[in-house]
C-alpha cells in the first residue's frame, strides 16, 4: 500500500533530479540551476553528462557577456549542477524529472527503479509529449505522485510548461509543480492526460496535414512554409518545423494520438515513416524535408533554380471589382506599385466610397511617417472610381474582389468576359470557393486565374498563387511577375478547397474548439498554450472571434465538403454559437465577449 502524499505544495521543490540530459533534459537542468535549485542531471552516458555541464557552462558564459549573470553568479549556477550515471543519485531529490526517450519500456524501467531509490515524498515527473501519464503511473508503486510536466525547446526560452495530471495524482503534488514553474519563471497550464497535451495536440495534427500536403505534390515545401509564416505569422513554417522536431519524434507522437483518437488527421503521413525510416529524422541527421550542410546545421542547402521561364503578358493597368475593405486594399496595393486602378462597383456611390477608405489609409501611412504626402497624393490620384463594370474595358489584370458567393462571383466573371479585352488576366480573389467554377462562367478559361490576398492587403505579403487545370502558363507567369512588381511573396498551389493556409488553418482551429466543448481546457489555457508553445502571434480563440465565427464556419463547412474526412466536420460548439449570432468581434460576442464600441 501506497505511503500517504504529504502535502509538497507547502514547501518548495529544493532538489531536483534530471533524468536524461539530451537537448531537453540540460535545458530544464539550466533552467532549475539559474532558479537557484540544486540539481543532478543523471544519465547512462558519461560523454552526454559531460555535454550537458559544456552547454551549461557555454549558456553562463554568454548570460555574463550579455550583462545578464555576474562572474559570482555564474559560478553559483555551474556548483548547483552535478552530474552522474548512476540513478541512486537521485535519492535525496524533492522532485525527479524523467526526459528518457519516448518509448515506454524505457520509462517503466526509470520508474520501477526510482520507486526504490527516492523518498516516500518525492514527485516523479515525466517530460514526456506523446506517451500515457496514467499508464505511466499506474505501473508505478506511488502513482499519486506521479504526474507530467512537460517543458517546450528550448527550455530556457520558452514559457510555456504543461502540467498533467492523471485520475491517479494527487492534487498537492500538482500544486507543488505548479509553483516550481512559476518560480521558474514559466506559464503552467494545468492539463489533463491525453496524447500531446494541448499545445502539441493541436500543432502536430496541423504539421501532419502539411507533411500530407507536400506529399501529395499540391504545393513545395517552400511555398507551404512561406505561406504558414507569411500568412499566418508564425515564426516557422511546419515542414521546416517537423525538420527541428524530428521527423522520427513528430511520427512517434502521432502514432500516440491516432492510437487514442483514432482521428485520419493523426494518422501519420506516409511520407513521416518513410523519411524517419530512412534515418532522414531533420536538423539532427543533416536532411529531412530540407537538406542541411551538415548534421545538426540550421544553414539549409537550396536546390538549383531551373532557368527555363515562361514570358507573362505586360500588365499597365489593373481593373478591381468591389467595394469592400479587401476591394480597397487590394486597390491600394496596386496603385503604390505605380499601375493605372479603375476600382469599380454596383454604383458610384459606393466606389467612391471605397476610395475615399483608400484615401484614409493612405493619410495614415503619411501620419506614421511611412510615405510623404505627395506620393500619396500621386497613389490617389492612379484610382479611377466607376459605377460600372464596363470601365474595365481596357485593363490588362481584372481582380474580382466581391462577396464570397459562387453566384454572384460567376455572374461577374460573366460579365468581365464580355467587358475585358481578350488578352486580360481574369482573377479571383476567393478564399474558400472553387477557381474553375469562376472560369467557366468565360468563354475563356485559360486567362482566370486565382490571386488569394490577405487581410489587411496593404500590410500582408503573403498572395496564394492559384492554377487550375485550365489556366494558362503565360497567365501564372504574368500573375507571379505582378506580385513581385506589387512586392507580395507569391505562393504556388492548386484549386482545392482551402488552398495552403487556410486548408491547414482552419482544420486545428476545429480541433482547438472541439478541446474547449470536451471540457479538456479552457479557452484561455489553450490561447497561452500555443502563444507560448507554438509561436503563434493569437491564440485559436482570439483568431477566430477576429476572423468572424461565420466565416469560419462557412471555410470549415467547405473543406468537410470537399475532403469528405470526419475529422473536419465543424465542432457542434462552432454551429452553435453561429447559430446563436455571436459571430465574434463584430457582434460584441464569439467565445469571448467584447465591449461594444
Amino acid at each position: 500500500m501506497a505511503t500517504p502524499l504529504s502535502d509538497p505544495s507547502l514547501s518548495p521543490l529544493k532538489t531536483v533530479a534530471v533524468v536524461g540530459l539530451g537537448t531537453m533534459g540540460t535545458g530544464i537542468a539550466e533552467v532549475l540551476a539559474k532558479a537557484g535549485r540544486e540539481v543532478v542531471g543523471i544519465d547512462v552516458s558519461e560523454a552526454q553528462a559531460a555535454r550537458a555541464v559544456a552547454a551549461l557552462e557555454a549558456a553562463t558564459a554568454r548570460a555574463v557577456e550579455r550583462g545578464r549573470l555576474t562572474e559570482q553568479e555564474r559560478a553559483d549556477v555551474l556548483a548547483r549542477l552535478r552530474t552522474s550515471t548512476d540513478l541512486r543519485d537521485a535519492a535525496d531529490a524533492d522532485l525527479v524529472i524523467e526526459v528518457a526517450p519516448e518509448s515506454y519500456e524505457v520509462k517503466h524501467q526509470i520508474f520501477r527503479e526510482l520507486d526504490g531509490i527516492v523518498r516516500p515524498d518525492t514527485i516523479l515527473a515525466t517530460g514526456t509529449n506523446a506517451l500515457s501519464v496514467t499508464r505511466l503511473a499506474a505501473d508505478s508503486a506511488r502513482p499519486e505522485r506521479v504526474l507530467g510536466l512537460h517543458f517546450f525547446n528550448p527550455a530556457p526560452a520558452m514559457k510555456l510548461v504543461e502540467v498533467v495530471s492523471s485520475v491517479l495524482t494527487a492534487p498537492a503534488a500538482v500544486s507543488a509543480v505548479t509553483n516550481l514553474a512559476l518560480d521558474l519563471g514559466k506559464e503552467p497550464v494545468a492539463v489533463g492526460d491525453r496524447p500531446g497535451f494541448v499545445a502539441d495536440g493541436l500543432l502536430f495534427g496541423y504539421l501532419n496535414q502539411a507533411a500530407a500536403m507536400y506529399e501529395a505534390k499540391y504545393a513545395s515545401r517552400e511555398d507551404i512554409d512561406a505561406a504558414m509564416r507569411l500568412g499566418c505569422g508564425l515564426p516557422m513554417g511546419p515542414l521546416a518545423l517537423l525538420d527541428l522536431i524530428g521527423i522520427d519524434t513528430a511520427r512517434t507522437v502521432l502514432e500516440a494520438m491516432y492510437a487514442e483518437s483514432h482521428d485520419r488527421l493523426h494518422a501519420p503521413a506516409p511520407i513521416l515513416k518513410q523519411l524517419s525510416e530512412a534515418g532522414l529524422t531533420g536538423r539532427k541527421s543533416g536532411r529531412g524535408f530540407y537538406t542541411y550542410e551538415a548534421a545538426g546545421s540550421t544553414a539549409v542547402v537550396r536546390p538549383l533554380e531551373s532557368s527555363a521561364r515562361v514570358q507573362g503578358r505586360e500588365v499597365r493597368s489593373v481593373g478591381v471589382a468591389g467595394s469592400g475593405t479587401m476591394a480597397s486594399g487590394i486597390a491600394e496595393v496596386f496603385a503604390k506599385a505605380g499601375y493605372e486602378v479603375v476600382l469599380a462597383a454596383r454604383s458610384e456611390e459606393k466606389a467612391q466610397t471605397a476610395k475615399a477608405r483608400i484615401g484614409k489609409s493612405l493619410s495614415r501611412s503619411v501620419d506614421k511617417g511611412r510615405m510623404t504626402a505627395e506620393a500619396a497624393a500621386q497613389t490617389l490620384d492612379r484610382i479611377t472610381a466607376a459605377g460600372s463594370y464596363e470601365a474595365f474595358a481596357d485593363v490588362d489584370l481584372a481582380v474580382e474582389a466581391v462577396a464570397e458567393d459562387l453566384e454572384i462571383k460567376q455572374q461577374l466573371f460573366a460579365t468581365l468576359d464580355k467587358v475585358c479585352k481578350p488578352g486580360a488576366v481574369l482573377a479571383t480573389t476567393t478564399s474558400s470557393l472553387p477557381v474553375v467554377a469562376c472560369a467557366r462562367a468565360t468563354s475563356r478559361p485559360q486567362d482566370v486565374i486565382g490571386m488569394h490576398f490577405f487581410n489587411p492587403a496593404p500590410a500582408m505579403k503573403l498572395v496564394e498563387v492559384v492554377r487550375t487545370v485550365l489556366t494558362g502558363e503565360d497567365v501564372h507567369a504574368t500573375v507571379r511577375e505582378v506580385c513581385v512588381r506589387i512586392k507580395k511573396h507569391a505562393v504556388d498551389c492548386g484549386d482545392r478547397a482551402g488552398f495552403i493556409v487556410n486548408a491547414l488553418l482552419f482544420p486545428y482551429l476545429n480541433n482547438a474548439i472541439k478541446m474547449v466543448q470536451e471540457h479538456y481546457a479552457s479557452l484561455d489555457d489553450i490561447d497561452a498554450a500555443m502563444k507560448l508553445g507554438g509561436g503563434y502571434p493569437m491564440g485559436p480563440f482570439e483568431l477566430l472571434d477576429v476572423v468572424g465565427l461565420d466565416v469560419s464556419l462557412a471555410i470549415e463547412k467547405v473543406l468537410h465538403r470537399e475532403f469528405r474526412d470526419p475529422g473536419l466536420a465543424p465542432a457542434p460548439l462552432l454551429e452553435h454559437l453561429v447559430a446563436a449570432g455571436c459571430l465574434g468581434r463584430k457582434t460584441g460576442r464569439g467565445f469571448r465577449e467584447y465591449a461594444r464600441r
